[in-house]
């Protein structure tokens, strides 16, 4: 009758609540990333776009 001790109980809301944190972390973290990935490659063609219409206005 393991189910019936209470260690058991408080061991696995223990391990429960440190894999969600884990879990929410790692979420947190990755979130982010692709945020940071998002803002760089908008960055990057905006500063492209603005060189190669510079460019065209210069051949003119």
């Amino acid at each position: 009758m393991l189910w019936l001790s209470g260690d058991v109980t408080v061991s696995n809301t223990v391990e429960t609540s440190y894999f969600l944190n884990i879990l929410f972390l790692t979420g947190f973290v990755l979130l982010i990333l692709v945020s940071g990935g998002i803002l760089y490659l908008t960055t990057v063609e905006w500063r492209d776009r603005r060189r190669r219409d510079r460019d065209k206005k210069s051949k003119r």
